[in-house]
Order: C-alpha cells, then structure tokens, then sequence
C-alpha cells in the first residue's frame, strides 16, 4: 500500500460521526455530555435487559461494536444470558431505538474533516454495521449534511455476506464508488471501534482510529493511526493537503 496515494476515504458511523448532546438519568446521570449514538444503544440496551437483572457493560459493549443488529444482539443474548432470543431483542429494541436516533448530531470535527475531503474532492462514502433503516432514522435531522457522501453500504446490505470484522462492508463501499473503483490500498478509513479497524485492515486499506476514551489501548492497536477526536485527525500525516 503507498500511503501518498489517498483518493477516497470511507467513514464508520456510530460513535465517530454521530452524536447527541443530552441530560441522562437514573443509573446514566451525568451533566450535560455528548452522548454518541453507541451511548444511545448503551441507554435503551441496559432499560431493556434491566428487568431482567442485568447489566449491559463495556466488556459486552466492545464485543458488539461494529457488527450486523442480528450478530451484536446474538452476543448481547449469549454474554447476559438472557431468556429470549436475538430476534425477540431485536423487536424489543426497535421502538426505543426508533425514539432515540433521531436526538443524534454531529460529533466534534466531523464538519471540519468531511468539509475538508470535499473541498480537495476526495470522495467519501459509509460503511456501517447498523441496518438500512435505523441509518435513515440516525441522519433524520442532518439529510442535508449527509448527501456529501457519495453513498452509504449498510450492515443488512444483500451483498455484505458477513458484517464486521469481516471485510465486506469496506470492500463492497470501495467498489460502490464510480468507476474506476478505487485500489484498497489508495482507501482512508475512519472508525472507532477495534471489529471495524479489523474488517478495514482485512480488505487493505489504512485506518484511522477515534476510540472511546474506555478503551483498553491494547484494541487500538491495529489501527494504523490513533487520535483522540475527528478535531485532532492532520492530513499533512497521509501526504494530503493541508487545511485552508
């Protein structure tokens, strides 16, 4: 891979793009936070398993991060032992997440960074794991900000055959875009979450990691590169242009 040669990147969604400024409450009470949309799942998951005595914590977090809706709550089932199925979580979770997505907005830097590949026309696409329809219900309030994206590769795609880390979902934006489709090792990916750095890895492309700040370092170090927000990501490090 030649890292001097970036023409296209390739964005994650939940917990790097968006994000809800909100006041928690209960066991989640908290002043006024950014609450990114992994937080939103955080919220609603732990009302749900709570009747029945569990707790939703970061270690079952990690494990599901990144991966398809039927493949995260499968792990959430398993790891809490909990007396229904993936797809009866599934129907539970619906609702409540239906209510909760739309209250996400933009997370620090990420106007600054995606401003930035549009102005030196460098294309830009999605890659998540999240369902076509909780996407739309994600970017409800920022249609317009989320058209600079040229398309976006959802995790129940017909054509994404296993979600992250495997390598689908980035291989199948890659060739999305208009031909000719980019070589992987000319493909900039920005994720936060240690299944989509392996996935990105796994299709040869360079990472760009934004993790939790819970985060044990040792997930992160995959990743070819690791910054703390979208706010500290310097394109002069990938021979890219500079800010204007």
């Amino acid at each position: 891979m030649d890292s001097k040669r970036i023409t296209h990147v390739l964005f994650d969604v939940d917990g790097l793009l968006l994000g809800e400024i909100s006041f928690l409450t209960g066991r989640f009470a908290q002043a006024m936070i950014l609450l990114d949309t992994e937080a939103l799942y955080t919220e609603v998951t732990q009302e749900i398993v709570a009747p029945y005595g569990k707790t939703f914590d970061w270690d079952v977090k990690v494990k599901m991060m990144g991966r398809p809706p039927i493949q995260s709550s499968q792990i959430l089932v398993d790891e809490l032992e909990l007396p229904i199925t993936a797809e009866e979580y599934l129907q539970i979770a619906a609702e409540r997440f239906a209510a909760a997505f739309p209250r996400a907005n933009l997370m620090p830097g990420v106007e600054k960074v995606v401003r930035y590949f549009e102005t030196n026309a460098i294309p830009m696409a999605l890659a998540t794991g999240s369902s076509a329809i909780n996407y739309e219900q994600k970017i409800s309030r920022h249609r317009e900000f989320f058209k600079i994206f040229t398309h976006v590769v959802a995790g129940d795609d017909p054509e994404v055959k296993a979600g992250k880390p495997a390598p689908d979902v980035y291989l199948q934006a890659a060739q999305r875009f208009s031909p000719p489709s980019p070589n992987p090792g000319n493909v900039l990916v920005f994720e936060d979450a240690p299944n989509g750095i392996e996935a990105a890895r796994a299709a040869g492309m360079w990472t760009v990691m934004v993790p939790d700040q819970r985060m044990d370092p040792q997930l992160c170090k995959n990743a070819h590169s690791v910054i703390k927000s979208l706010e500290d990501f310097n394109p002069t490090e990938w021979n890219l242009p500079p800010y204007k």
